[in-house]
């Protein structure tokens, strides 16, 4: 390929990072708050947020995309850019899908200890940040990391709107050459190493976070260190 058609794909690879990292940003908030908002005390607000998630978990992120991209425009007279339009479908319809593993986690904690927090005077707000969150969140990063890279993949949706992303680019170049395979097999290959990148720093991020829990071992820290008398604090007196 000449250097401009490299120059296109590259700017089809930092269009897509971008749409990516909005994109999750805006999923993760969502995932969250509505995730929480499923084990609320208040029924209506468990309702209206179950209401929520079967909405866009029901519905197509490729209708989701026209409908924010066409619809919007006719409904309230303003129109989204590219960029905007995808980034509210895309976090939208994936924080839907968020939240229920949000959910999951948080029903996962051991009632036991959300008991004592009641039996501490606890505040609802003081149970849900000190006891049921730091031990939900490392139990999340999996399940996160299988979503990212669903949203990855997902963000080749926007090209519908003539975006310039990878999918787009990727595209553009392949009329230009009428060269399918070689470029469709670049593009794969581009995707691939997103999505390898992203599932490396997520499992770094669930080895830091169960590590700040106690469920597996820091960094530089063996088991044998672990089970040292030093260590544990048995038999290690003075001699």
């Amino acid at each position: 390929m000449t250097s401009g058609l490299w120059e296109l794909v590259l700017k089809g690879i930092w269009v897509t990072v971008q749409l990516l990292v909005f994109s999750a940003l805006l999923a993760g908030a969502v995932s969250f708050v509505v995730g929480i908002a499923r084990v609320h005390r208040l029924w209506i607000v468990r309702f209206l947020a179950g209401f929520y998630t079967e909405v866009f978990r029901g519905t197509s992120a490729l209708i989701m995309i026209f409908w924010v991209f066409f619809v919007l425009p006719i409904a309230f007279g303003w129109q989204l850019v590219p960029m905007w339009a995808g980034t509210l479908a895309l976090g939208l319809t994936y924080g839907a899908y968020g939240s229920e593993i949000v959910r999951g986690a948080l029903n996962s904690v051991d009632k036991a200890q959300v008991e004592g927090g009641i039996a501490l005077s606890f505040t609802p707000w003081q149970r849900l940040r000190l006891i049921m969150l730091p031990q939900a969140v490392p139990e999340m990063i999996p399940s996160f990391s299988n979503l990212l890279i669903e949203l990855l993949k997902g963000t080749a949706l926007v090209s519908v709107m003539g975006m310039g992303d990878l999918a787009f680019s990727g595209n553009l170049v392949r009329l230009a050459l009428q060269q399918s395979a070689e470029i469709y097999t670049y593009i794969l290959l581009i995707y691939f190493v997103i999505a390898f990148v992203l599932t490396r720093l997520m499992r770094g991020l669930e080895k830091r976070l169960k590590a700040g829990v106690g469920e597996v071992p820091e960094k530089g820290v063996t088991q044998a260190e672990l089970h040292r008398p030093e260590t544990t604090g048995v038999g290690g007196g003075a001699v």
